[in-house]
């Protein structure tokens, strides 16, 4: 059965907005006065008496952390590395000796249990360029092994001494 149009142009119907608008003030105000606002998880207003200090226990010894100091000339090129007081040089060949004093200050192995609690503490001064104390930072935690061609790890942890501007 098919209806057939009767030749007068199609109507259009509008859809009345006001209804709709109406609406859609009605959810919002719903759900702004259902909304339930929670404290975020975990976090406790509680004060906490305090306690005594934590005592260290006697067979693990405190190691004091290695200094590592890179000094720069004025134009923030490498003028010296020396690591806890002893000059090492500023060329290449410093580098290389940073890491090779790194291993045997661990004990000359690189799989050293006390490694993990050694630290080495990077002074580097305010101008220097930063490829420096990223290499510096590079020869402190391993080095390549020359036979399996694997990162080998030193040190852990490294941390920086905070930075000292240039006097003038």
């Amino acid at each position: 059965m098919k209806i057939r149009g009767t030749g007068a142009p199609a109507e259009k119907v509008e859809t009345p907005m006001t209804p709709m608008i109406d609406v859609v003030f009605q959810l919002l105000i719903f759900f702004m006065l259902t909304l339930r606002i929670v404290e975020p998880e975990g976090d406790f207003n509680i004060n906490m008496p305090i306690g005594a200090p934590a005592q260290a226990s006697p067979d693990v010894p405190e190691l004091p952390p290695i200094k590592v100091r890179l000094t720069a000339n004025p134009d923030g090129s490498l003028s010296g590395i020396s690591i806890d007081q002893l000059p090492l040089g500023n060329t290449d060949a410093a580098f290389r000796k940073l890491n090779d004093e790194i291993l045997a200050r661990i004990g000359g192995r690189p799989g050293n249990p006390l490694s993990k609690d050694i630290e080495v503490e990077i002074d580097a001064d305010y101008g220097l360029h930063y490829d420096y104390t990223i290499r510096a930072v590079s020869a402190c935690t391993g080095r390549l092994d020359p036979q399996t061609q694997r990162i080998v790890t030193f040190i852990e942890k490294v941390k920086f001494a905070p930075p000292r501007r240039p006097k003038g």
